[in-house]
C-alpha cells in the first residue's frame, strides 16, 4: 500500500512540474481611446498577415467602450490593428494575448500608445 502511495505521489509531483502550454483565448477588448473603432485586425507579432478579429459590437465606442472578442491560437504575442472611422489605422505591437481577460487599448493625448491587462 505504502508503495503505491509513493507511486502515486511521484505520478502527481511530476504531472503538476509539467509546464502548462499557454495560448491566447477570448478576451474583452476595452477602447480608452478618443476615437471609435470600427474594425479591429490581429497579426503574430513579427508577420504581415492581418487576420480580422470577431468583435462584438462594432464600433467599439472610444472612451470605455467594451467588446467581446473571439480568438483562438496558439501564440501569446500578436499586433493589434484598429480601424479608424474616416479609414486610418492604429497599431499596438506586441500585445500579449495569453492569460489576458481584458486587454484595454490606450492613446494619449500625444499619440502614444500602450497596453493594459487584467
Amino acid at each position: 500500500m505504502n508503495r503505491a502511495l509513493a507511486i502515486a505521489l511521484s505520478a502527481l509531483a511530476v504531472a503538476s512540474s509539467a509546464p502548462a502550454h499557454a495560448q491566447a483565448t477570448n478576451f474583452t477588448l476595452v477602447n480608452n481611446t478618443d476615437i471609435d473603432f470600427s474594425a479591429l485586425k490581429a497579426r503574430r507579432f513579427g508577420t504581415d498577415q492581418w487576420q480580422p478579429l470577431a468583435v462584438a459590437p462594432v464600433p467599439v465606442a472610444k472612451s470605455g467602450g467594451r467588446g467581446a472578442v473571439q480568438f483562438s491560437n496558439q501564440d501569446c504575442a500578436f499586433d493589434l490593428e484598429a480601424t479608424l472611422p474616416d479609414g486610418r489605422a492604429v497599431v499596438w505591437p506586441g500585445v500579449n494575448l495569453c492569460d489576458a481577460r481584458v486587454v484595454t487599448l490606450n492613446r494619449s493625448a500625444s499619440g502614444d500608445l500602450w497596453v493594459d491587462y487584467r
